[in-house]
């Protein structure tokens, strides 16, 4: 099931991440990104209504209390990363959070993957190497330049690094809760300290009308329910497994950035996607 779930996952991610592209384009990042949590919240609410409230340890509180301002940084990056640049040039550097979860998993949680699963991770490395492949007729080195020039994609590069810790950080708060109390539980946390940069960032001016309402709450709904799948899976196999199959959003974002918004290079974009794709069945036939 850990695979149905995390397949879930990379789609309502992606499909929320598209949805919110589009109304960034008029709107400030950092009241999308607000608003993007805010709509999610009451499904998280009613998600705890019918789960039985864990007890809480001292792990579960230092796992969480790490994990948040960590979280609201990932956030504010990703949603620039978002708006600065196309979305099939951001969103596949995601990718990379399953090799920094070799380290960061082993070092956290005492995780090991499997020869095939390093080789499958590796493969999706080089998939993001390909996302800027027509820059090789200057100089081989040219597609890894292009990544840290493009300044989408290296705040995407830094938010897969992020979430490579607040990952196993949040396996370790399940371990000592339950998958959806504590992905309820944590991004309204995530809200709730988010609000007031939110207030800042816009001068205290936060209006939502009735036609942002219709825009954002199909962005809510989407981000919750990938936040409960992405919990389930996580709490049912390895950090780095499941992480790697849910950047199999990756694809449905260079799809949905060609389809919604007209990105070019969509072709190179998707071989390095496709590469990824073939990352992820490598780490799951590893298994």
């Amino acid at each position: 099931m850990w695979i149905t779930y995390s397949l879930l996952t990379a789609f309502l991610l992606a499909t929320s991440d598209a949805l919110t592209k589009r109304i960034l384009a008029s709107r400030d990042e950092y009241l999308v990104a607000w608003a993007r949590l805010l709509f999610a919240t009451p499904v998280l609410l009613i998600s705890l209504m019918f789960i039985e409230i864990p007890r809480l340890d001292k792990t579960f509180w230092i796992a969480t209390l790490t994990a948040l301002p960590l979280e609201i940084v990932a956030i504010i990056l990703y949603i620039k990363a978002l708006k600065t640049s196309p979305l099939s040039l951001t969103i596949p550097f995601l990718a990379l959070t399953p090799l920094f979860l070799i380290l960061i998993s082993y070092l956290i949680l005492g995780e090991k993957v499997s020869m095939g699963g390093a080789m499958g991770i590796l493969m999706l490395t080089i998939g993001g190497y390909t996302l800027n492949f027509h820059k090789i007729k200057y100089a081989f080195t040219e597609p890894l330049k292009t990544m840290f020039k493009e300044r989408g994609s290296l705040m995407m590069i830094i938010v897969a690094f992020i979430f490579s810790i607040t990952s196993s950080l949040g396996k370790m708060a399940i371990e000592h809760s339950s998958p959806i109390f504590f992905g309820s539980i944590y991004f309204i946390l995530v809200t709730i300290l988010f609000t007031p940069i939110a207030i800042v960032k816009n001068k205290s001016r936060i209006t939502v009308t009735k036609k942002d309402i219709v825009s954002l709450l199909p962005i809510g709904i989407t981000y919750s329910l990938m936040i409960i799948f992405h919990m389930l899976a996580i709490s049912l196999t390895k950090v780095a497994y499941m992480i790697a199959v849910k950047r199999m959003s990756l694809i449905f974002s260079i799809i949905y950035g060609y389809i919604l918004f007209k990105e070019e290079k969509i072709s190179e974009r998707l071989l390095g996607g496709i590469m990824m794709l073939i990352g992820v069945v490598l780490i799951v036939l590893s298994r």
